[in-house]
């Protein structure tokens, strides 16, 4: 069962926590095992699997990454080797991997620190352009939901990528 339907909840990017913990909480009491451990074994195992999927259920759109990941996956659209980023967006990468890659060569400081502020630059106006979208997805049907799935597609790739370039940052800033 789709999580959102799970939680009688709108497919939504942007949902609201305590509606969702709520649920949660609610739902872990229904179906706490300890609760049916006088069942029939079918019955144990039935409300186990429904344990195990409030809990699957929770720790996926708790997080708005993996929930952002969730909905593009339930909608076909992260497929393996099918996810595409923009070229002029990897031309911008490029010149960031340039001046890591002079970094591991000759390390400096400096560099380090301003190589991480134009990631992170990047990363908040790409937050900034898709928050409009995000906010506006449950109102959408039709051919303006399918365009706004794929501006978050692209957004969720491109943050991925940004968070690799990251992650190599935090490293070199380990190291010095």
């Amino acid at each position: 069962m789709n999580y959102f339907e799970f939680y009688t909840l709108p497919e939504s990017f942007i949902l609201d926590e305590k509606a969702l913990k709520a649920k949660y909480y609610q739902l872990s009491r229904e179906y706490h095992p300890d609760f049916y451990a006088n069942e029939i074994p079918e019955k144990q195992e039935e409300i186990l699997q429904l344990s195990t999927q409030n809990t699957n259920a929770y720790r996926t759109l708790s997080d708005p990454d993996l929930r952002m990941q969730y909905i593009l996956k339930q909608h076909g659209l992260l497929e393996e080797g099918k996810n595409e980023l923009p070229s002029d967006f990897l031309m911008n990468m490029m010149e960031l991997n340039e001046e890591l890659m002079e970094l591991e060569f000759d390390f400096d400081a400096a560099r380090l620190h301003q190589v991480g502020e134009k990631s992170t630059g990047i990363m908040a106006t790409l937050d900034a352009d898709i928050l409009p979208v995000l906010q506006r997805y449950p109102e959408l049907h039709g051919v303006t939901k399918d365009e706004a799935l794929d501006e978050v597609k692209t957004y969720y790739l491109k943050k991925k990528y940004l968070l690799r370039i990251q992650e190599t940052l935090s490293k070199f800033a380990a190291r010095s």
